[in-house]
């Protein structure tokens, strides 16, 4: 592919982007990024929310298949760029206009939006209920919830996490710790993600230690299990009480 064609207007639909390689999605984040400015500037709408979700929805697609999948906003109008690489462009100029495209999710637009979402901290239970729905059914899918750091401290975002880490649903939870929201967030749970965003000296511990350990003659790879549990330890004096591994997810 050149850059002197437009990507974005090769995206029929959502298996278009399977071919793109790492300099081709680059490309694509700044078209996408371009119409996001071009289109909500003239018919108002979500411009940085959607500005700073360009990167972690082109790699979902780029893994995963909504055809099959499902991948869940919160907040929902977060899915401009989700829009764009499900075959929407054409109707993109239409956003949250008069018989237009909506500024959310909406499964009678187009089957790979599941939800119509908004600001109530629902992803994660939508996600959830899909899994269930999913593995009762037989159906080989993979619920993706993307949650912001507002959203998170909400009630239902909490017994969500705490259902899942109780069934041991295999669920995708993308958390969007961007340190912004309407208004600054705050709260415990809040002050807690900024000290898990600012200190990353457990992940480096962790890593250099696996390292170190894999390279020991003969037992390395039979002492991992203990040293695994030692750096656990670890984390509990890095990184106390850290509230995701203690609700059964594995975090990174």
């Amino acid at each position: 592919m050149t850059d002197k064609k437009s990507l974005l207007a090769e995206i029929k639909s959502q298996q278009d982007i399977n071919n793109f390689n790492i300099a081709d999605l680059t490309l694509l984040g700044e078209e996408i990024r371009a119409k996001l400015i071009e289109v909500v500037g003239a018919n108002g709408g979500h411009l940085a929310s959607n500005l700073g979700v360009v990167e972690i929805t082109l790699a979902l697609h780029k893994v995963f298949d909504f055809d099959k999948d499902y991948l869940v906003f919160d907040v929902g109008h977060q899915c401009y760029v989700h829009k764009l690489l499900t075959g929407r462009l054409d109707k993109f100029h239409t956003l949250r206009q008069k018989n237009g495209i909506t500024g959310f999710p909406n499964p009678k637009e187009c089957k790979q939006d599941p939800f119509v979402a908004g600001h109530a901290a629902t992803s994660i239970s939508n996600a959830l209920g899909l899994a269930v729905a999913s593995r009762l059914n037989g159906i080989d899918s993979h619920p993706i919830a993307i949650i912001g750091d507002g959203s998170i401290g909400a009630g239902l975002a909490f017994e969500a996490l705490n259902h899942a880490g109780h069934i041991n649903e295999n669920i995708l939870v993308i958390l969007n710790d961007n340190d912004m929201a309407i208004a600054e967030t705050v709260g415990a749970l809040s002050s807690c993600l900024t000290r898990i965003r600012t200190e990353p000296l457990y992940h480096k511990i962790r890593k250099e230690v696996r390292k170190v350990v894999k390279k020991i003659p003969f037992i390395g790879s039979q002492i991992e299990w203990l040293v695994e549990a030692l750096v656990d330890s670890l984390r509990n004096v890095i990184e106390p009480g850290h509230i995701f591994t203690e609700l059964g997810f594995d975090y990174y």
